[in-house]
């Protein structure tokens, strides 16, 4: 079986050695980058499955190159993990907005950043792989992709994961407690907030198909994903 190719973008020297040194233990293929400009060149060179980035680089800050990440055709679906000092709620936030798919606050145990990993990771084999239709949207876990009629619905793995989760599972409202547990994983420790950030953007990405309003937030419970109108 294929390694999982995972860039570490972290300027620290001794962070960085000590994230490569576990992930490596670990089994996966890791490309080390220590600023934007080798980050981009080690992506270029062969495209990784995940990205652990650092916040605070020495050319740009890593909010931005992974706005620019998320904005390339080429390279918007690939996770990323931002890896940062930065812990407050707002920057977390602002983390996710940018695009990230998970938001690591340093110092970190290896056991947690190995397994939110393993969650952001999409998945390799195409279990159940069969085709979900929810009206004209459908989601096809073989291909991994989401189309509404014709139209290609473009995904990151979080939302995509999350859609397919309310896909398979329709007409019942879960908490976002249920929501982590489910979608995420019950071992990685993720905040509740987050869960409103990935239905924000998910909602956004169904928006120009007219598909945003499956999506419903039942007030003081959580969310369901249902087709009819009531």
């Amino acid at each position: 079986m294929t390694q999982r190719r995972i860039l570490v973008v972290e300027d620290e020297r001794a962070i960085r050695e000590m994230v490569c040194f576990n992930l490596g233990r670990a089994g996966y293929h890791v490309s080390p980058a220590a600023d934007a400009r080798e980050a981009r060149a080690s992506i270029a060179d062969q495209r990784p499955d995940l990205v652990l980035m650092d916040w605070m680089l020495p050319d740009i800050s890593g909010l931005e190159l992974t706005r620019q990440l998320k904005r390339d055709p080429e390279t918007k679906e690939i996770p990323v993990i931002m890896l940062t000092a930065r812990g407050e709620e707002d920057d977390r936030v602002a983390g996710l907005d940018g695009g990230a798919d998970d938001y690591v606050v340093k110092p970190f145990a290896a056991r947690e950043l190995l397994a939110r990993i393993r969650a952001a990771l999409p998945r390799r084999e195409a279990a159940d792989a069969e085709v979900v239709s929810a009206g004209t949207l459908k989601l096809d876990s073989a291909s991994h992709q989401v189309s509404a009629g014709s139209v290609e619905v473009g995904l990151g793995p979080t939302e995509y994961r999350l859609l397919e989760f309310f896909m398979r599972h329709p007409d019942r409202v879960y908490s976002r407690a249920q929501l982590l547990d489910r979608v995420w994983g019950g071992n990685v420790y993720v905040e509740e907030r987050t869960v409103d950030v990935h239905i924000r953007r998910l909602r956004k990405a169904l928006t120009p198909t007219g598909h945003h309003s499956f999506i419903r937030t039942v007030r003081g419970a959580g969310y369901r994903f249902s087709v009819g109108t009531s």
